[in-house]
């Protein structure tokens, strides 16, 4: 948690002073020391400044701030400016269309301090009022409010996963506990949640809910019972943790496991069959006799039904799939042999090439795309041709030192507003994965945008179509495309489709990576890592693939890297 709450406040710390135009290389060690932070993958309060000093981008003041929070739980350069400028500002960035300057103007001008304000203003016209904001400009505000409140009571999985999996490690180190699973939307791997749910049993109760409502960074203790407590930790989160026999935890899980729709499904299966389900376990109706509940298979098996993985438990179609035992056998996180979307020091990651290999041999894998932003994208230093040339030698060069393992040459070309790409054919030609993103335009038409990509994926050298909708989870709305004949579109050419891990993107969703794959559009899982620490997000791809119903055979980079490179070269431009 500390992690988080680190790199939240240097976020902050940036916004805000971005807000009053400050220099602009500070602000950006701000963002990059969050980055860094947020992407550990260890619990920075167990760092010494030593340690601090190691990861990227903090040097010896951003150490120093890390320390003085560790210690005394605030930031005294963050509590200034908070002085300055009210807190509220920082949330006005969240709104699509409204930058820094735009912030401050706003509160100079009208004293905007919230959403609330500037939604009363922009409904009465009156930012248009205000020089270099225009009609178009207020109207798109309001739709990115709009976005904003949609998922105000829900939280990306990517920042209560760590969580709910940081306080499961809390009690089994403090607690008399026996089994332990957190549970709910979070176990079926869900885009965005509203809480953590957490099951486990013990032979004291007692103890465990004093360790548990006694636990660091609580907010508030909401109830505490003998079996059932809840939370509200700092982060505004809520914790729900149950204590339930060893006899029943299996059913417990279950129940509290699988969306309500899918949980009615399950019990109308069961009263026609005569037995009674709830948490408890699944019983016989007529003489109350328990028949299972101890494990969660046991529930699925007494309603004769194939197990159905956390993940499927939506009430779409699983049941039905799951009584004709034709559950597909899902794509493991184990059958992934590599990544094809990383990024290095080349262009906007911060890993060295021998860096992030080692990092992906630690991994498990066999090969590894490195795919650097294209000169169009010059926020991200994009390559040009002769910078990319000069990569392609020294990945050429790595490669000759390295065994078992291989490092693919590639490059994430922007598809720009017209469908062109940065690079010429000529250029890709000598790359091996070729990445295509839409990073622009993302206001263009419906057919507009569909247009683009679709020229790009008629490109032969053209291997993937990154992240595909755009999305930023509760940020960034998707832009408006024609799925339809994108996925057409990729099953004639046999361009692949990315499932982009990064968890705030998790981009293919799950609906259309079902059509996908009865399209039989070939699918990529890759983590588009510009940190050590991003690579854990594999675990997030995986997960969406399994939402989708993919297997192993749907997911191109399963593959051994001869036959995932042969599939590349006989994409067809048809």
């Amino acid at each position: 948690m500390k992690n988080a709450e680190v790199a939240s406040i240097f976020t902050a710390l940036a916004d805000l002073l971005e807000i009053k135009g400050e220099n602009p290389f500070r602000i950006r060690a701000y963002r990059r020391a969050a980055l860094s932070v947020n992407s550990l993958g260890k619990d920075i309060s167990a760092l010494s400044e030593a340690d601090l000093l190691e990861i990227p981008g903090i040097g010896k003041d951003l150490a120093g701030k890390i320390t003085e929070y560790l210690n005394s739980g605030k930031i005294e350069a963050y509590e200034r400016l908070k002085q300055e400028l009210p807190e509220g500002l920082t949330t006005l960035l969240s709104v699509p269309g409204l930058g820094p300057k735009t912030v401050n103007l706003l509160y100079r001008e009208y004293h905007v301090s919230d959403i609330d304000q500037l939604e009363k203003l922009a409904i009465a016209h009156k930012l248009s009022e205000l020089r270099g904001i225009k009609e178009k400009t207020e109207s798109g505000i309001l739709k990115g409010i709009e976005m904003i409140r949609r998922y105000a009571a829900r939280y990306p999985l990517g920042k209560v996963l760590p969580i709910s999996l940081e306080i499961e490690e809390y009690l089994k180190a403090t607690a008399p506990i026996g089994r332990i699973e957190v549970a709910g939307s979070i176990r079926r791997w869900k885009e965005t949640v509203r809480d953590i749910d957490i099951i486990c049993t013990s032979k004291d109760p007692h103890t465990v809910m004093k360790m548990f409502t006694g636990m660091p960074d609580i907010r508030q203790v909401i109830m505490k019972g003998p079996t059932k407590s809840s939370v509200l930790i700092k982060s505004g989160i809520q914790v729900d943790l149950r204590v339930v026999e060893e006899d029943s935890f299996g059913s417990a899980l279950a129940y509290f496991t699988g969306s309500k729709e899918h949980n009615i499904r399950l019990r109308e299966l069961a009263v026609r069959a005569g037995l009674k389900l709830n948490e408890y376990g699944i019983f016989r109706e007529k003489d109350s006799r328990k028949l299972g509940g101890r494990d969660e298979v046991d529930v699925y098996k007494v309603l004769g039904l194939q197990f159905v993985p956390p993940e499927l438990r939506e009430a779409r179609g699983e049941i039905e799939a799951a009584q004709s035992n034709a559950l597909p056998g899902l794509v493991d996180l184990k059958d992934i042999r590599g990544d094809l979307h990383v990024h290095s020091t080349w262009s906007d990651g911060s890993m060295e090439i021998e860096e992030l290999v080692q990092e992906q041999i630690r991994k498990g894998y066999a090969y590894t795309a490195l795919t650097d932003h294209s000169k169009g994208l010059g926020v991200a230093r994009g390559l040009s041709e002769e910078r990319l040339l000069e990569q392609i030698a020294a990945v050429k060069a790595f490669n000759r030192k390295l065994k078992g393992f291989r490092i693919l040459t590639g490059t994430e070309v922007n598809i720009r507003t017209d469908g062109s790409l940065d690079f010429d054919d000529g250029m890709l030609g000598r790359l091996d994965v070729v990445i295509a993103s839409v990073h622009s335009g993302f206001k263009q038409s419906k057919e507009q945008l569909t247009q683009r990509i679709i020229t790009a994926m008629q490109n032969p050298h053209v291997s993937v179509i990154g992240h595909i909708s755009g999305r930023l989870i509760g940020e960034r709305d998707a832009y408006d495309l024609d799925m339809d004949k994108v996925l057409d579109t990729a099953a004639r050419t046999q361009t692949a489709l990315e499932i982009n891990a990064y968890p705030l993107r998790l981009d293919l969703n799950e609906t259309y990576l079902k059509t996908a794959r009865d399209k039989k559009v070939p699918i990529v899982i890759s983590t588009d890592s510009h940190a050590r620490g991003h690579f854990v997000n594999m675990q997030y791809g995986v997960a969406i693939a399994r939402r989708g119903w993919l297997e192993k055979k749907n997911v191109l980079n399963t593959l051994p890297v001869e036959k995932l490179l042969k599939k590349f070269s006989r994409k067809s431009a048809v």
